[in-house]
């Protein structure tokens, strides 16, 4: 039984769905899919990769005005995506018992803060955001 089925047993048959490909087109996601590749990153991401729209707002440092930091938003960008991809492979080796996703936790600097984000992978592929995105 697939996670839809499951739902469906569940909630009944959706009246509507918003689809991943809706959200990237409205804006509330931002495909970072060829940056978090592992032809553009080292040990990138080998599935599509999402960043939800207030994690972006964080990231899109060039954006700021009077923006003069070190960072740039590939930059940025990059440690976001960097950070995931080594927290999801410590916790694919910690929690080996498979699935059809997960999803956890993990903390990156941005500017002079430290920032938790949340990680949600599942059949789509990989969604970066804030904690309260999810």
């Amino acid at each position: 039984m697939t996670a839809m089925d499951e739902l469906i047993e569940v909630f009944g048959e959706p009246i509507s769905v918003y689809t991943r490909q809706q959200a990237i087109a409205d804006g509330a996601l931002v495909d970072v899919t060829e940056w978090a590749s592992p032809r553009e990153m080292m040990g990138g991401f080998t599935c599509p990769v999402v960043m939800t729209r207030a994690l972006w707002t964080k990231v899109d440092v060039d954006s700021k005005k009077g923006h003069r930091g070190w960072n740039s938003t590939r930059g940025v960008a990059h440690d976001v995506l960097w950070m995931g991809s080594v927290a999801a492979k410590s916790y694919c080796r910690r929690h080996k018992e498979g699935g059809s996703g997960f999803g956890f936790a993990y903390v990156v600097r941005i500017g002079a803060r430290n920032v938790r984000l949340h990680l949600e992978a599942d059949g789509d592929g990989i969604t970066i955001g804030m904690p309260e995105d999810f």
